[in-house]
């Protein structure tokens, strides 16, 4: 009995996680534009997206500013955990408190906070600020990834490489560097997802005439949301999901051999 409460109480998490995903995948491939009628099975929802200009544009600058920032983000978070992790216990423990208040801060603090920091330094509105907001509250997401790695690590591997003639960026790159890539490619993949998602943040920092998916999405759903939508969140689902299994697939390999 109870393993059939547990089995049932699993199937229902599960089926409030992707029940709503499944329905989005269902209706991208609908014929009919009502989400209450089935039409029959097509793909034109697929075809339309691509000659939808305004769609692609904005998925351009959704990818272009996730992966830069993220990318940014990991360099200054990696960087950053092994400062921190030279430190002093009492100072490393303030420096991550200072670093979590970020991800525990409203969003709507930290995008009103920064369109006023924006506007003071007389900066333009547009992708350069929308990039800079996403590289500011991405760096914690990775700091927080990389950090447990880094505790990890075993100080006498560096201090032996140096011993045997390596410099120190040497022995960083071929020791250090790869016991943190798990950690490092973690981080990345967190702040990569968390900028792809971000709507009220992008939305107090961006200038007039540039959108984002999410901030397109909102536009739409005031006029109703079009099927290419659904086709398109369909796709990034599908991208993700693929991403998510090659990068779990990568330690097992590797372990492997």
């Amino acid at each position: 009995m109870r393993n059939a409460v547990k089995k049932l109480y699993i199937a229902l998490i599960f089926l409030f996680l992707y029940a709503p995903i499944a329905t989005l995948m269902v209706l991208s491939f609908n014929a009919s534009k009502t989400r209450a009628k089935w039409g029959g099975f097509t793909f034109k929802w697929y075809a339309q997206l691509v000659h939808n200009d305004d769609i692609l544009r904005a998925l351009g600058n959704t990818l272009l500013i996730a992966l830069l920032s993220s990318v940014i983000a990991t360099v200054i978070g990696t960087i950053a955990c092994i400062a921190m992790n030279n430190m002093k216990k009492r100072t490393r423990t303030i420096m991550m408190g200072i670093t979590n208040i970020p991800m525990l801060n409203a969003d709507i603090v930290t995008g009103i906070s920064l369109m006023l920091l924006f506007i003071s330094f007389g900066f333009r509105f547009g992708l350069g600020t929308i990039l800079l907001s996403h590289i500011t509250f991405n760096i914690p997401y990775v700091i927080l990834s990389v950090m447990p790695r880094m505790k990890q690590l075993n100080p006498s591997i560096y201090e032996a490489a140096l011993d045997l003639g390596a410099t120190p960026v040497a022995a960083f790159f071929r020791v250090v560097f790869p016991d943190l890539m798990p950690g490092i490619l973690s981080g990345f993949l967190m702040a990569f997802t968390m900028s792809l998602d971000d709507f009220i943040i992008t939305h107090f920092t961006k200038g007039a005439g540039v959108d984002t998916l999410s901030t397109k999405i909102y536009t739409e759903v005031r006029k109703g949301i079009k099927p290419e939508m659904y086709a398109l969140s369909t796709i990034i689902f599908a991208a993700v999901l693929a991403l998510l299994l090659l990068v779990n697939a990568a330690p097992e390999k590797r372990e492997k051999n």
